[in-house]
């Protein structure tokens, strides 16, 4: 892909999150800035050619990941876990 990209300067800032989070976030900023790229620039067969590819290669660089962490709730030490019942 360096002749296709050689032309691209990117820069990114990433905040928050963990490290794997952040790595994460910065590859899908990548590959969402060159498909926007590609579909201001370039024509549009090209750009749905190269969505195409990157989907194929991995649905998360284009697609974002919807999970989060569920919040803690009372009764217990976490989200799902509950203190033990003792009758006794």
């Amino acid at each position: 892909g360096q002749d296709k990209f050689a032309n691209l300067d990117i820069r990114i800032r990433v905040k928050g999150g963990g490290y794997t989070a952040q790595i994460y976030a910065i590859r899908s900023a990548i590959a969402k800035s060159i498909v926007a790229y590609y579909a201001k620039y370039v024509d549009e067969s090209a750009k749905n050619e190269l969505r195409a590819t990157l989907l194929a290669y991995d649905r998360n660089l284009l697609v974002a990941d919807p999970r989060r962490r569920e919040p803690k709730k009372y009764g217990g030490r976490g989200a799902r876990a509950r203190f033990q019942k003792s009758y006794r």
